[in-house]
């Protein structure tokens, strides 16, 4: 493992600009997308907060976890994604600030969607810069984003409500451990089960976005440590 400062810099900041531009349109497009779905679940009975709980797990998955995906295919440096997690970070941020909450999936109790944010940019530049290839950086965005995503959907389709059932952290596993080791191998697959793990923990401000980007990105810098990716 060494320190790759050559994957901070963009090769090609214009056309990798516009081509983040674009991103953010799309997520743009997910999130306020998601309003029709608030008001289609609302309209079938669904209460306000099991509909704002689906809402947040599509962001996850729509928005987070695709761009992730994305992000070795169409960025040669980390610093453009870093400043689109940002300008989401500060875009989710502002409603708590002013009391002008994104009712359809924001929720007054707490900012853990700030927390996405945040840690999807320093997650994947950690791994980037650290291990020199972004492929590892997406991993434990791919935790965060649709491994949780799933333990939010199972739990609440199960429950009605948002929950630490362990039923969540099973769902989880069976979408992170396959996830893990096809992007980075068996040290791939021990990070996703360390994250399916200590999802089911949180203490606010500090939640399960923020334990499972760290827990899974300390297995994975071990790992490259180790001469194990």
């Amino acid at each position: 493992m060494a320190l790759h400062l050559e994957y901070l810099v963009n090769k090609d900041p214009l056309h990798e600009g516009l081509v983040a531009a674009g991103l953010l349109m799309y997520v743009m497009l997910v999130v306020y997308g998601t309003k029709l779905v608030y008001n289609m679940l609302r309209r079938r009975g669904a209460p306000h907060n099991a509909a704002v709980y689906y809402n947040r797990k599509l962001i996850h998955i729509f928005a987070g976890g695709v761009v992730a995906l994305l992000v070795p295919k169409l960025f040669t440096g980390a610093a453009i994604p870093l400043a689109i997690s940002a300008l989401l970070a500060l875009f989710t941020y502002l409603p708590h600030r002013t009391g002008r909450l994104m009712y359809w999936f924001q929720v007054e109790e707490n900012m853990y969607e700030v927390n996405f944010c945040i840690m999807w940019g320093v997650a994947l530049t950690t791994a980037w810069i650290l291990l020199g290839d972004p492929l590892y950086g997406v991993v434990p965005v791919v935790f965060m984003s649709f491994g949780d995503a799933v333990t939010g959907i199972v739990r609440n389709a199960l429950f009605g409500r948002r929950t630490k059932h362990w039923i969540g952290n099973l769902a989880m596993l069976a979408v992170s451990l396959p996830a893990g080791v096809m992007l980075a191998g068996p040290v791939g697959g021990l990070a996703a089960v360390v994250a399916s793990i200590v999802e089911k923990f949180e203490s606010n401000p500090i939640d399960d976005n923020v334990l499972i980007s760290l827990s899974s990105l300390a297995v994975l810098l071990i790992g490259g440590a180790a001469g194990m990716l």
